[in-house]
């Protein structure tokens, strides 16, 4: 069994009233943050790209 505890009719209902109330915003881009796990992902999607625009340059010349 879980440690939360059983969210209640009422609340749920609260919640979702809540939730379409909400301003919608854009979803952020990119990893935003500056813990270890944000840099690392940071860094090997960067590595990623790079090595995509490695190929597509490889491939037009």
């Amino acid at each position: 069994m879980s440690n939360r505890a059983a969210r209640s009719p009422r609340n749920a209902e609260k919640r979702r009233k809540k939730a379409g109330h909400a301003i919608p915003r854009k979803k952020a881009s990119g990893i935003t943050g500056n813990t270890i796990g944000a840099r690392t992902k940071a860094k090997k999607l960067a590595g990623q790209r790079r090595v995509a625009k490695a190929k597509a340059e490889a491939a037009q010349a």
